[in-house]
């Protein structure tokens, strides 16, 4: 294994969040779950390296500028425009998606095995990039942990069964996966979430979270083990980014050694500071710690 100084490598694409709401001028955010992470853990003081996709357009600047002011290293492929996403709110501050999108990475190497990988969403399931990002896993896999979050868009996603098979492909590669209730309800219609993360345990990954949007999250493991937590009450501003945020934080709280029940109140604390303001705007280290600290000294 890698030294844990050594940068998380994320791969996956940058989206520009056109944010619409009824009676307010559109916001354009940085956006792109893969590209959240990535500034979710800088901001958390984690090492961090985006493999991605930008045009040479004032998203794509945008984009760009927002992620290196946390200190995201950011290797981008060049295209002919960035990629964009209008994200209508609501009334409950929930997001709905309509896509302007590819994905074409083209193959690529690395020079040496980062710390830990992780991919995700429309980039770990579009083609002809997906073939590229699976590549790099499988030739780093074992020498580097692997995460995944599938962030289910369904309007990318085509024909469910298909859609099903890519993301399992991608699960099978994973030490950890984090998907949301909202995720399994789309790829497995009706069952239990504890029934389909047992499920993926057999396929390969050591860990599988659920995020459960009010009612906190659980993990379970492979050897067995299971976890529970609550959500942390707040006034929702909008629910853009939540999960690329508890993403960040569980994937920080792991490289430090932390056991998984506080992994994952750490998750689902960094959530709660995201939702209750406007955009993909994920915590800092220091607020985080402060947020883990009320919330201890509220229990």
């Amino acid at each position: 294994m890698t030294s844990p100084a050594a940068p998380l490598l994320v791969i996956g694409e940058c989206v520009a969040d056109i944010v619409r709401t009824d009676g307010a001028p559109d916001r354009v955010h940085p956006g792109g779950s893969p590209a959240n992470v990535a500034y979710g853990l800088a901001r958390l003081g984690r090492p961090a390296v985006l493999l991605t996709e930008l045009g040479p357009d004032a998203n794509g600047r945008l984009i760009r500028d927002h992620l290196e002011s946390a200190g995201v290293e950011v290797r981008a492929a060049a295209v002919a425009r960035t990629p964009s996403a209008l994200v209508r709110l609501d009334g409950q501050g929930r997001a709905e998606y309509t896509f302007d999108i590819g994905w074409t990475l083209p193959p690529t190497d690395l020079s040496a095995a980062p710390a830990a990988i992780h991919l995700g969403s429309i980039g770990a399931v579009t083609e002809p990039g997906a073939a590229a990002v699976l590549a790099l896993v499988e030739r780093w896999r074992g020498r580097a942990r692997v995460s995944y979050d599938p962030n289910v868009r369904p309007a990318l996603m085509g024909e469910r069964a298909a859609a099903v098979r890519r993301v399992e492909r991608c699960v099978a590669l994973s030490d950890l996966v984090k998907a949301s209730d909202e995720d399994l309800d789309w790829l497995y219609p009706g069952e239990p979430v504890e029934a389909v993360a047992e499920r993926w345990l057999t396929l390969g990954p050591s860990t599988v979270a659920v995020t459960l949007g009010a009612a906190g999250a659980l993990a379970l493991t492979a050897d067995g083990r299971r976890e529970r937590v609550a959500a942390v009450p707040v006034q929702v501003a909008d629910t853009v980014g939540a999960g690329d945020s508890f993403m960040a934080a569980l994937l920080d709280a792991r490289s430090r050694g932390a056991g998984l029940a506080e992994g994952l109140t750490r998750a689902v604390t960094a959530a709660a500071l995201t939702v209750s303001r406007p955009g993909a705007a994920p915590p800092s280290a220091a607020e985080l710690a402060e947020a883990v600290e009320r919330r201890a000294a509220a229990s």
